[in-house]
């Protein structure tokens, strides 16, 4: 408990100093619009990211319906934010988007995360589809494949800052408790789990309810920023976005879907001049760490302050035995 706390108040420390190097960088006039953009789709695609790898990489659920919980957040927000163009209208707009999605993660996770590899991935991805679908065809709420314009501006990078902050604790804390523990040991190995007791259908359903709710808040940050969305913005490409994330920082590892998630952002920002090359290189890229490194940038492994501390306190023990 001690060292959780030290864990999170150092976590905190690091979060502080990093924005307020942010904050000097935009008042001295060092972050252009075209760099404080990049960081607003790097922290949207780190909560989206973040909440993809406690499914797949904790939980040991292969997920492909992380769109379509987006697209139920972004038209939340959206819908609500139209309706009433002001702070509380938008702040509204993203929790009932997120109940909304943690409630439909819900209905949906308890029977399908009976299945497995394939088979659960095929079902999210049709679960995604159904919803694009329905937001497609309820023209009256949505305006239909037209989407909706004129979104009132809400988010500016310090939002998203603090956004990112406070999903990415309360994942690592759910993984650091002991119902993430239980999930854990699903993953490692579900009948082991099962034959100790362990409620495996739960502690999947609680990881994709959780991952499903952070997608909607992604969702609602990223209408708020772009003001304008369109049922094309969720389809089955950009789950496969969110997943090269997952899969190229390593599958399992927070840290990991950080440092892809930055990486891969600043390269789209750089390559941006590049025209038709852009994608050729960006999946060169992708190819040649995938190579070098089959298990991601970082594989499972999680840098942590936890285990400094107590690598530390392993040291002072020694010391003191010596």
């Amino acid at each position: 408990m001690k060292e959780n706390l030290k864990s999170n108040v150092s976590w905190l420390l690091l979060m502080s100093v990093t924005f307020i190097f942010l904050a000097i960088m935009y008042f001295v006039g060092l972050m252009s619009p075209v760099i404080e953009t990049t960081l607003v789709m790097i922290g949207i695609n780190i909560i989206l990211a973040v909440g993809l790898n406690l499914v797949i990489g904790v939980s040991g659920q292969f997920s492909l319906g992380h769109a379509g919980f987006m697209a139920i957040g972004a038209y939340a927000t959206a819908i609500l934010s139209l309706k009433n163009p002001t702070f509380t209208g938008f702040l509204t707009g993203v929790v009932v988007g997120a109940i909304i999605s943690g409630l439909v993660a819900l209905l949906v996770g308890i029977p399908t995360l009976r299945l497995s590899g394939d088979y659960l991935a095929i079902a999210t991805l049709g679960v995604s589809e159904i919803i694009r679908t329905v937001i497609m065809n309820f023209d009256s709420v949505t305006n239909g494949p037209a989407g909706l314009f004129g979104i009132t501006p809400f988010v500016n990078w310090g939002m998203v800052y603090f956004t990112v902050c406070v999903t990415t604790l309360i994942t690592t804390n759910f993984i650091n408790s002991p119902a993430g523990r239980a999930t854990l040991a699903v993953r490692e190995n579900e009948i082991a789990a099962e034959s100790m007791g362990v409620n495996t259908t739960k502690y999947k359903v609680i990881a994709f309810v959780i991952g499903a709710m952070t997608a909607a808040v992604a969702g609602g940050l990223y209408t708020s920023y772009i003001q304008t969305i369109v049922p094309q913005n969720f389809d089955f490409m950009k789950s496969i976005d969110i997943l090269i994330i997952v899969v190229f920082g390593g599958v399992g590892s927070i840290t990991g879907t950080f440092i892809a998630a930055i990486a891969l952002g600043f390269l789209n920002m750089f390559l941006q001049d590049a025209g038709a090359l852009r994608m050729i290189i960006y999946a060169l890229a992708l190819v040649v760490v995938m190579i070098f490194k089959p298990t991601g940038l970082l594989g499972t492994k999680e840098w942590s302050f936890k285990k400094l501390f107590d690598k530390g306190g392993r040291m002072n023990v020694t010391s003191k035995s010596k």
